[in-house]
């Protein structure tokens, strides 16, 4: 996998030129154009999409489940995992027959996702690009989180080998995470542009598609430190809480 993200010279080099280009993020994130280049840019870096709820009459999910637990944060189909790809032609496709949709991305396929609360993101990206560590792309919620986007630990060559972590976390269970998260296999996240309940509430992109995934070991410390004195407590480096391989 890293060797696909690291060699993409040409791919990165024509995302950069776009996305330096590319109109204010209130516009991209409501105009259809803006909204389906940005999705393609996300399937071209390798994040396979799939369509998601999205809000109706303001705070409500357009799921029509009474009680939404996680209102235009989750996917349309039951099939999500199936479901979700690169391909552009089918993107576009659910782009324009459904132009009010959100997309997930599925996680533990290609990428993984640190999930952190938003003042202790932007902490640890400061700290992170301040030092050189090469950072990929990073998303910011406005219901207060940041979203770090790595390579996948969560699928390796041997199907026995599993990476537990009380930091794994999926969608149904976010709550009990109130930290770090660690999306892997069998979780998704929001992929910008995305809104949520509430006026003008998005989900957008503060480093855009165009950058490598990086391993989620180099971006692990800064952002369980970071939480930690988010959270007022001391950090803990023990490792008890890290991805073991069994």
């Amino acid at each position: 996998m890293s060797a696909t993200f690291g060699g993409r010279t040409g791919r990165q080099g024509k995302l950069s030129q776009w996305l330096l280009g590319r109109r204010p993020k209130e516009d991209a994130a409501t105009d259809d154009g803006g909204r389906e280049a940005l999705l393609l840019a996300a399937a071209a870096a390798g994040l396979p999409l799939a369509p998601a709820a999205h809000p109706a009459d303001g705070y409500r999910c357009s799921c029509d489940r009474v009680g939404c637990p996680t209102p235009a944060r989750h996917p349309v189909s039951f099939a999500w995992q199936t479901q979700s790809t690169t391909d552009r032609a089918q993107l576009e496709r659910w782009a324009r027959h459904q132009p009010d949709a959100n997309f997930i991305t599925a996680t533990g396929m290609v990428h993984d996702v640190l999930d952190v609360p938003l003042e202790a993101g932007r902490e640890a990206l400061d700290r992170l690009l301040g030092t050189g560590v090469e950072v990929g792309p990073v998303a910011e919620s406005d219901d207060g989180r940041m979203l770090f986007f790595t390579l996948t630990r969560g699928t390796p060559e041997d199907e026995d080998e599993w990476w537990p972590c009380e930091l794994d976390c999926h969608p149904e269970t976010m709550d009990e995470h109130p930290g770090l998260r660690w999306h892997c296999r069998g979780s998704y996240v929001l992929v910008p542009p995305a809104r949520l309940p509430g006026d003008d509430q998005q989900v957008r992109w503060a480093r855009g598609p165009e950058h490598p995934l990086p391993d989620p070991l180099t971006l692990l410390e800064a952002l369980t430190d970071a939480c930690a004195r988010h959270a007022g407590t001391e950090p803990d480096h023990t490792g008890a809480a890290w991805p073991l391989r069994h």
